[in-house]
This record gives C-alpha cells, sequence and structure tokens, in this order.
C-alpha cells in the first residue's frame, strides 16, 4: 500500500513513519504538515491510505476529506488527540483511530486493518461513506477541544473557556485561571465553536455567559468586563456585534 502521513507536529509525522518503515505491506511516498498541502499531495501522489492528523492550523483533517474528490479519496486512519467517545462517528467508515500519543502496538493493528480492509470487497463503498459522512464530523468532535502542553493532552470542554486570543497561528484559551495554548487561527476556532461566543476584535473571541457588563468605550467601541474582572476592549470592525448583543 502506498501510504502518505499528515501532521502538523514535526515530531509527531516523524515518530508515525519510523514505526510504519516496519510494515511489510506499506511503503511511505509522501508526508504533509497541514491540510492545504495534504490536499496537494493526496491528488498528486494518490495513495492508497492516509494517515491523517484530525487537529490542524487551517484545513484540519475533516477538511482536508471535503476537498478530496470521491474518486480519489484514500483509504484513512484518524491519528487524534480526541477521545473515544468524540470518534464514533466516523468509526464505521474511518479504517481505524489512533489517539495520540501513538502507541506502536496500536498503530501496528490500525496497519494491519487498513491492509484487510483494502483487500475487502466493500472497499469502494467504504470510501463513498466516508465522503458522505466527512460533512457531519467537526460537530461531533468538539465535545471537547485537546491542548497538547508538554508531551500531555489536556481535553478543554467549550463551555469552560472563559474568553480566547490570538496571536499568528496560535491561540491562548483562557480557562478560569488556567491558559492553554494550541495552534489554531481564529476565525477557524470561531467557526468550530459557533454558538455561544462572540468576536469582538479580530483577536479576541468571548463566551456570552462570562460577560458581566459591558461599557461605552472610545470612538464607538465597548469595553466588555467578564465575571471575574477582566476587561477586554473591542474593535472597530467587530463593535455591531457588540451593539447586536445589548439588543
Amino acid at each position: 500500500m502506498r501510504v502518505m502521513v499528515v501532521d502538523d507536529e514535526p515530531l509527531a509525522r516523524e515518530h508515525l513513519i519510523a514505526l510504519l518503515a516496519d510494515e511489510p505491506d506499506m511503503q511511505i511516498v509522501g508526508e504533509a504538515g497541514g491540510g492545504s498541502e495534504a490536499v496537494r499531495l493526496i491528488k498528486l501522489l494518490k495513495p492508497d491510505l492516509v494517515f491523517l492528523d484530525v487537529q490542524m492550523p487551517g484545513l484540519n483533517g475533516f477538511d482536508v476529506l471535503r476537498a478530496i474528490p470521491p474518486d480519489l479519496l484514500p483509504l484513512v486512519v484518524f491519528v487524534t488527540a480526541y477521545d473515544v467517545h468524540a470518534v464514533e462517528a466516523f468509526d464505521v467508515s474511518a479504517v481505524d483511530y489512533v489517539l495520540k500519543p501513538v502507541d506502536a502496538d496500536r498503530l501496528r493493528l490500525a496497519a494491519r486493518r487498513a491492509v484487510e480492509r483494502a483487500a475487502a470487497p466493500d472497499a469502494k463503498a467504504v470510501l463513498t461513506q466516508l465522503s458522505a459522512i466527512a460533512e457531519r464530523l467537526p460537530t461531533a468532535a468538539l465535545e471537547r477541544i485537546p491542548v497538547a502542553t508538554d508531551g500531555r493532552v489536556f481535553f478543554v470542554a467549550p463551555r469552560d473557556i472563559d474568553w480566547a486570543d490570538a496571536h499568528d497561528d496560535q491561540v491562548r484559551l483562557h480557562v478560569g485561571k488556567a491558559t492553554h495554548v494550541m495552534r489554531e487561527t481564529m476565525a477557524h476556532l470561531e467557526s468550530r465553536l459557533k454558538s455561544g461566543f462572540i468576536r469582538i476584535h479580530r483577536s479576541l473571541l468571548v463566551n456570552v455567559e462570562r460577560i458581566r457588563e459591558v461599557q461605552p468605550w472610545v470612538k464607538g467601541d465597548y469595553v466588555v468586563i467578564l465575571q471575574d474582572g477582566t476587561r477586554l476592549t473591542s474593535g472597530r470592525t467587530y463593535r455591531e456585534r457588540v451593539r447586536a448583543l445589548l439588543k
């Protein structure tokens, strides 16, 4: 099987590739460090199987699947920091999922399943199912957000986030007295969190339930004061969103 590995963390990619090198039925033909690159290389290299990370900045693993034409879809093993409950929705159509940190024996089992699936008579039907369900996966996956820190993975429930701020390709999630940093864009985080949060600045996202008070500020902007006293200033482009909240 011609295999690709997709993960935005270089060390994670290297680890997967090293483990897969021992698989006699698999040949690594490419690797990608992000969703956009993965889409380009999958179309170009046409791998039989992709080990695909779920959470990546920009295009995530689900976005990658949606961007691939159905006739070019490879078999997929998701590599994810989400717990078992979050991946039940796609368990029937993906070959397998492997939780991070990746265990060698667990990855070997996933590789064997991929070989067996490729040889099965219904392999093409499975790819069609995978394409069809990709649209509904992100909502189920966001029951908790995995944040990798110092080799560990913390799971953060969206409802527990007080506010978030962004800088370059990193977002800081402020949860009580704790702050979790993740590689993500603010626009992408906003689209994934959906209801319950309001964007008040290009780099600020606030849990509506945490807002205690809103005060007028200079030039039509607002100061948003949270329950813990945190003061956040809205941006010009987003002031209408704050006004809508007041109504």
